[in-house]
């Protein structure tokens, strides 16, 4: 389905959703634009990660929670009993706080995903490999041990693996929670640039409790609060010109 119009890949229109009878998020809506990296800040248990699981129906996986309104993906609800939740999951893909790769090979990482949505054809898997540990910047590093565990990779360059892992089945969006929490500030500098990079062919969303982290890597930002979304704009604004007091009194530190 054509990109809308106005450049919106995601629409969030009026959502809320609940872990049993407890709101975790209250009538929030937002557009997430084609090729932008999208921030979403707020202090701990505002519902962040809740919101962006939505994006991809990771949330499925909760017992007992239930979500109203509606989730747009290029027009489509994503949501509708008839939509499959696995092609969602491989247009959506998710890179997570903590690296997280299989206890595989490095060349493993990266074909598994491609094998299991029913790619046998060696050398297009081969090709996938380089190209998307290449878009990682991680191919340099490792194209003389693939075949040794991706376990052995520092903190850093299993981050970078998992997003290469993510690349490999050809998303169009990406969302990233947290993914420089558990990285030192060098790690962190190679990510947010790769961030940067990716824009260029990807749809992004990034949660993150790192303010300065979200203005240099953003270009929209969504402040959230109490399961609510207090503000949300180009990130130039929302930094220097906060329409909203709360805002202005997280980001300049007062609580959070």
């Amino acid at each position: 389905m054509a990109i809308n119009d106005n450049g919106l890949r995601f629409s969030v229109e009026n959502v809320s959703f609940f872990y049993g009878a407890k709101e975790v998020l209250r009538n929030v809506s937002l557009g997430v634009y084609k090729n932008k990296v999208s921030a979403i800040i707020g202090p701990s248990g505002c519902g962040k990660s809740t919101l962006i699981r939505l994006f991809n129906r990771m949330n499925d996986l909760v017992p007992d929670s239930h979500l109203g309104g509606r989730i747009l993906l290029d027009g489509l609800d994503i949501n509708r009993g008839e939509v499959d939740v696995v092609d969602i999951r491989r247009r959506v893909g998710m890179v997570f706080q903590k690296p997280n790769p299989f206890p595989k090979s490095i060349f493993e990482n990266l074909s598994y995903g491609l094998s299991i949505n029913g790619v046998s054809d060696k050398e297009y898997i081969e090709k996938k490999v380089v190209e998307s540990l290449t878009k990682a910047a991680l191919w340099e590093e490792v194209k003389d041990r693939l075949y040794d565990s991706a376990l052995g990779l520092s903190g850093g360059q299993q981050q970078r693996l998992c997003i290469a892992r993510c690349l490999a089945v050809e998303p169009e969006v990406i969302l990233f929670d947290e993914p420089c929490a558990s990285l030192d500030p060098i790690s962190t500098k190679k990510i947010e640039e790769l961030i940067l990079q990716l824009k260029k062919d990807y749809t992004i969303v990034i949660v993150t409790h790192n303010m300065q982290q979200a203005a240099r890597v953003s270009d929209y930002t969504a402040f959230m609060y109490l399961g609510e979304l207090v503000e949300f704009g180009p990130t130039d604004k929302i930094f220097t010109v906060p329409k909203d007091k709360r805002t202005e009194e997280y980001l300049s530190g007062k609580f959070g």
